[in-house]
């Protein structure tokens, strides 16, 4: 990716195409992963893409690879955390670094504008190769797990007893800021 940016309206049909296609892909055009063995259905729509960012602290950012939208993350305000979700790649561009990218930027985002002291992102418990993913990205597990939630119009479980799990992070701009510093050549 060589551009990010924060989404607008008129790219709603195109951010709901690459999530579904990065969440439940058809057979044959998996990447790395997904939730199609778990659950079926959209994992959004147009009009949920839309009504995220036009809600007021909220924002889809996406990634570009020239001109085309490769990558896309949510990240909303609520209070001192920054809720990170819906983080999806273009499957053809999955394990070459572009989500490591992407929930970066998140993070950034949330704390340069919302101020965020904390990162929460949910997963679906059974995905646990996402989970290794995050783990390695320094969310912890906090033990709260909820049922997969039906009424948010996300997909229908597969599994009778599908379950989500809350992950946080601790923002900590200090100690980034001294590890930049630590890399910059000195003058």
């Amino acid at each position: 990716m060589d551009t990010f940016r924060t989404a607008n309206k008129s790219e709603a049909e195109e951010i709901a195409r690459l999530v579904n296609q990065a969440y439940r892909p058809e057979t044959g055009t998996a990447g790395w992963t997904h939730e199609s063995d778990l659950v079926s259905g959209n994992r959004t729509n147009v009009g949920q893409v839309e009504e995220v960012i036009s809600k007021p602290d909220s924002v889809i950012l996406v990634g570009l690879k020239g001109s085309e939208i490769v990558a896309c993350v949510h990240v909303e305000k609520d209070g001192n955390y920054g809720h990170i979700g819906m983080l999806a790649v273009n499957p053809k561009l999955q394990g070459a670094g572009a989500g490591k990218q992407m929930l970066a930027h998140a993070e950034k985002y949330a704390n340069e504008r919302f101020g965020s002291e904390k990162f929460i992102i949910v997963v679906v418990s059974s995905r646990s190769e996402l989970i290794a993913f995050y783990l390695r990205r320094g969310y912890q597990k906090t033990g709260t797990v909820q049922d997969y939630p039906l009424s948010a119009g996300v997909g229908t479980p597969k599994l009778s007893n599908l379950k989500t799990e809350v992950f946080e992070k601790r923002s900590n701009p200090a100690f980034e800021r001294d590890c930049a510093k630590a890399r910059s050549p000195s003058i």
